[in-house]
């Protein structure tokens, strides 16, 4: 059975030779236009469908299944151009796995290697910038900045971070956890892109910016949340604030991370701290409002094991014990011309696995 097949159907943004752009769904390794459906289908992109709301959401899909049920022909993916499926309003990024931030503490912190006081009270996050989020196959440029005291460079520890992004359909404040299916539209899988060096340097007092702003890559197709299968959250001990109950659905996602062809890692998204519903309900709970096109990423997914990181900083411990490819060369962080990606599958609504998609990016040599 396909990953792809009709319990599925992610929607995504395609053009063909003439250059229009079109609203389809993926069909095994094709795409099925939907365009000539018309109405919210008719647009350039998904953002319409996005605001459009739960009920209008539930019956495009409705058109989407029966379009496919009666034979519609799929187009090759190798004979169309996939675009960003969305116009990214906002997007803010969070730290939500309990391992990661361990991990992250013994190797940044190791004079105190466990978590902040705050952090199993609130999903910890930041704002980062829409500007440079971008579909997947969009190369990487190696950033440059300050490095170390009056040092300015290209970066030398450029990483990934495997993540699972959320994608806001219908604007709103102050929104409770128990509405997170009438605000998100669906998920995505995203690369946060690190400069650790630059990131080390900048980040105190303040935190991450530029050393996380120069790219965000997120993958072509968007998985609509009714075609995933909830499960409960993981317990959570402090018990949280009142607005961030009750936590929310929790999900199935099993993702994988390959480095220039080499599956290095398979991180698992069942086992995050803070679900996607209080992170919405956090981001919204001072009176910050979410608009159309928002999306915000879950943080690094990094289960218990080396093979179940999300980042290369967990995966080689900050460079000191570097991974063997396939090609017998070594890696601790991304070299020039390495290609990274990260695939994904989930159990589905309907029981049976289903894809999430890719996202890969192909490192740039820095020009500045």
């Amino acid at each position: 059975m396909s990953l792809y097949g009709i319990e599925n159907l992610p929607y995504g943004v395609f053009s063909g030779d003439d250059g229009t752009r079109r609203i389809g769904v993926r069909l095994g390794s094709g795409v099925v236009d939907l365009s000539p459906l018309g109405g919210l289908f008719a647009a350039s992109t998904l953002n319409p469908l996005l605001a459009a709301g739960p009920p209008a959401w539930a019956a495009a899909r409705a058109q989407a299944t029966a379009v496919v049920a009666a034979g519609s022909s799929a187009t090759p993916l190798d004979q169309v151009r996939l675009h960003l499926p969305f116009e990214v309003a906002d997007y803010t990024d969070f730290y939500s796995s309990e391992q990661h931030a361990l991990n992250a503490g013994r190797i940044l912190r190791p004079q105190s290697p466990g978590l902040a006081s705050s952090w199993r009270r609130l999903p910890i996050g930041y704002h980062g910038r829409s500007a440079t989020v971008v579909v997947s196959e969009t190369p990487v440029e190696r950033p440059s900045g300050q490095l170390a005291d009056g040092v300015f460079g290209a970066s030398q520890r450029l990483d990934i971070e495997a993540e699972v992004g959320f994608v806001v359909g219908v604007p709103g404040r102050r929104v409770p956890t128990t509405g997170f299916a009438d605000h998100v539209f669906g998920v995505v899988l995203l690369n946060d892109w690190s400069a650790r060096d630059i990131q080390a340097f900048e980040y105190r007092p303040l935190g991450p910016f530029l050393g996380k702003s120069f790219a965000t890559s997120i993958s072509p197709w968007v998985v609509p949340l009714e075609a995933l299968a909830p499960i409960p959250a993981p317990p959570q001990d402090p018990s949280p604030h009142d607005y961030l109950l009750p936590p929310g659905p929790g999900f199935d996602l099993r993702l994988t991370v390959d480095w220039n062809d080499t599956r290095v890692s398979s991180p698992p998204f069942a086992g995050m701290y803070w679900t996607a519903a209080q992170q919405l309900a956090h981001l919204t709970s001072n009176g910050a409002s979410v608009r159309t096109g928002d999306l915000y990423a879950s943080g690094t997914v990094s289960g218990p094991g080396r093979d179940q990181v999300g980042s290369f900083l967990e995966l080689t411990w900050n460079g000191a014990e570097p991974v063997k490819l396939a090609d017998g060369t070594t890696r601790g962080f991304l070299l020039d011309g390495d290609r990274v990606t990260i695939g994904g599958t989930a159990i589905g609504a309907a029981g049976v696995e289903i894809g999430l998609g890719s996202v890969s990016g192909t490192i740039r040599p820095a020009t500045g």
